[in-house]
């Protein structure tokens, strides 16, 4: 198709396709569906891009990160072709324009719209797309739809039937780390044939991988020795929890390192000015969780360390992707420690729901009437259980027939004035001025902010929930007043009651209790990877399907093995041999420790408080163990008639037990309550 170079060079300003581009592009463009797995910076949205120009209709393109698809549309309407974006960064007034456009039908000149997945959850926005021409649908992050992938996303689970409900049968799945299972998991969802799955090689010659054995309390002074070769290269050191990234800035700080901690406890502008910093150069040393790198793009990193075990190779090969894209050599290393593995397997295990706990969401849920609405933090809440797993729940609810989803809203509505009131009423006639003043009084009013209730402010000013917000809406798009509506609750519609509770109770624990087994594998995964004496990259390549002809011959373990056999030949005069020396990693630096008389006494006082988020063993645990969850991450008053509010996971007994393993806590646990 010679056309498609030209269009390449007219639309992109490419002289060729990159490897495996021009492939997936004339699967596509013969109407039928592919897989893309292409390493990170491999080119994958040119798969969809240039497709999306040469079809009738518009090309629907699903992405879970907000920043990504403003990038992109961005990137997109500065070289003319007309694309848009719908994400929760738009306000009332441009989503609403956004819609009027779609439902144009003379307006063909939209090529491609982003969203992410959770706009689907829309019953208004799915009838919207169902009037539309959609000739491509790309799901970007496509392995989020494996149950058993390592970052599941419920959501991505209706995206098959979504497809088929549309009759979309041209479909692009991209992923940067799809396992074969993953990637046999996408083509049956999308009837994906095996010969339409494009994979590239994962293999990046300029990252020397490296694993280094290291107790927990020489950690630091291996890190510190990195980063002194170099302390204005661009590093990103990862760790496993908050307390850690911020630990290791304050030590690198004291010993002359200019670091900055990041992480999602900080607030939305200290992360984005640490981000900006790192970009710019300013900051070179990021200490992060996993929160840090989604979006990044810059070419120069040097240094990724993983400060503790990662909790997949899947997440340790995206993080190191994102070192020395610009083609030069970058250090990537592991300080490997199984002591890391006990606060990994307490987060899986403490992640599992109870089966009371899953029984009662669902008799909620299911008890709820016909039409019903329900708050994910709530429910979380209430129940103890994180939000997406919740979330989890409802999709497969979902998926088997129960409910449907009909459409999100918001409860109430935060408005400040940015001008005096008699300038806001300027301009419009009597009854407006009126319906304004009424609409302002029936809010509750703060010290800086007015909350309004749009369906409390309907009844009483006898009009409807959308008048409200339209007139709301128009004040902040004319800059009066400042609008921030909070309180999102789910529409549902009940389509059938479940014959069987318990059997429906039973098989959803299954499926949690399937999958904490599953992430408890993929621990071993890096346990091996990190034990391995042979080619860290075959290991690392082989996880994702990828065989090497031969050893790498440039990671830490290959440049080992070639330094023993050369020395071999000097000492012994004979034909170098390629013998890997045994496991080099160490065992725990501390035994399994027992709980002191000590510890038990603080565990008694803290069942005598009577803490209503402790109440069964397993919310017990998870505190103990130092896991947060929903219900002990809200306010509670203090014991003994204090008035003073804070926190649970202040309390002296949270992380009590952090070092000891989750299942030993929880039978101790067992002992004390009886569920």
């Amino acid at each position: 198709m010679p056309e498609l170079s030209e269009n390449l060079q007219a639309h992109f300003g490419f002289c060729g396709f990159r490897e495996g581009q021009e492939e997936v592009i004339r699967v596509l463009l013969a109407n039928r569906p592919a897989l893309a797995v292409f390493p990170t910076g491999g080119g994958k949205s040119l798969c969809y891009q240039l497709p999306a120009l040469l079809l009738d209709g518009i090309t629907l393109v699903v992405s879970p990160l907000i920043a990504l698809m403003k990038d992109q549309v961005d990137a997109l309407q500065g070289r003319g072709i007309a694309a848009a974006r719908i994400d929760s960064s738009l306000g009332l007034d441009e989503l609403a324009a956004l819609y009027e456009r779609l439902r144009d039908k003379g307006d063909r000149k939209l090529k491609l719209l982003y969203i992410a997945p959770e706009r689907l959850a829309n019953e208004k926005f799915r009838t919207l797309l169902a009037d539309l021409d959609i000739s491509l649908l790309a799901i970007d992050e496509a392995h989020c739809i494996s149950e058993w992938g390592h970052n599941f996303r419920p959501d991505y689970l209706k995206l098959a039937r979504f497809a088929r409900g549309l009759g979309i049968t041209r479909v692009l799945a991209l992923t940067a780390t799809a396992t074969p299972p993953v990637s046999d998991d996408i083509r049956r969802n999308f009837l994906i044939a095996e010969g339409d799955h494009v994979q590239l090689s994962f293999h990046r010659p300029n990252l020397h991988l490296r694993t280094t054995p290291a107790v927990e309390s020489d950690k630091r002074g291996i890190l510190l020795e990195r980063l002194r070769e170099d302390p204005t290269a661009p590093t990103i050191i990862y760790g496993t929890r908050q307390e850690t990234a911020e630990s290791l800035a304050a030590f690198l700080k004291r010993e002359g390192i200019p670091a900055r901690p990041y992480h999602a406890g900080l607030t939305a502008e200290t992360r984005n000015a640490c981000q900006e910093d790192f970009m710019s150069g300013k900051a070179p040393v990021i200490t992060a969780t996993i929160a840090f790198g989604m979006g990044i793009d810059k070419a120069d990193i040097r240094r990724i360390i993983h400060y503790n075990l990662p909790k997949s190779l899947e997440n340790y090969s995206q993080e190191i992707g994102r070192a020395g894209r610009d083609g030069h050599p970058a250090t990537c290393e592991l300080l490997a420690c199984t002591d890391d593995l006990r606060i990994l397997e307490n987060f899986i295990y403490g992640d599992t729901p109870s089966p009371n706990a899953i029984r009662r969401v669902l008799d909620q849920i299911l008890q709820s009437g016909d039409e019903f609405d329900l708050s994910l933090y709530e429910l979380s809440g209430a129940n103890d259980i994180r939000p997406l797993v919740i979330n989890t729940l409802l999709t497969y609810l979902e998926l088997d027939g129960y409910i449907a989803a009909t459409s999100p809203f918001y409860t109430s509505y935060r408005i400040k004035f940015l001008r005096p009131i008699d300038q806001v009423l300027l301009g419009h006639d009597e009854n407006r001025r009126k319906f304004l003043r009424d609409l302002f009084a029936s809010g509750t009013e703060g010290r800086l902010w007015t909350t309004i209730d749009p369906a409390d402010s309907a009844e009483r000013l006898d009009t409807e929930r959308r008048h409200v917000i339209k007139a709301l809406t128009h004040l902040e798009t004319h800059g009066d007043l400042a609008l921030k509506p909070t309180g999102i609750r789910h529409g549902y519609r009940r389509l059938k009651l479940a014959d069987d509770l318990s059997a429906l109770t039973q098989r959803m624990q299954q499926l949690f209790e399937h999958r904490e087994q599953q992430d408890l594998q993929r621990l071993q995964q890096v346990l091996a990877y990190a034990e391995t004496t042979k080619c860290l990259n075959r290991q690392l390549l082989g996880h994702f399907g990828e065989a090497m002809a031969k050893d790498c011959g440039h990671c830490a373990n290959c440049q080992r093995i070639s330094q023993i056999a050369e020395r071999q030949s000097r000492v012994a005069n004979r034909k170098p041999e390629r013998a890997a020396p045994v496991s080099r990693l160490p065992l725990p630096s501390t035994p399994t420790p027992t709980i002191t008389e000590d510890a038990l006494e603080i565990i008694q006082c803290l069942l005598r408080e009577k803490h209503a988020p402790l109440r069964t063993p397993r919310q017990l645990a998870r505190f103990l163990c130092g896991l947060r969850s929903p219900a002990t991450t809200r306010m509670w008053y203090t014991p003994a008639g204090s008035k003073r509010r804070a926190r649970l996971t202040s309390h002296d007994a949270f992380q009590l037990l952090e070092h000891h393993p989750f299942e030993d806590v929880l039978a101790h646990c067992q002992t004390l309550i009886y569920p």
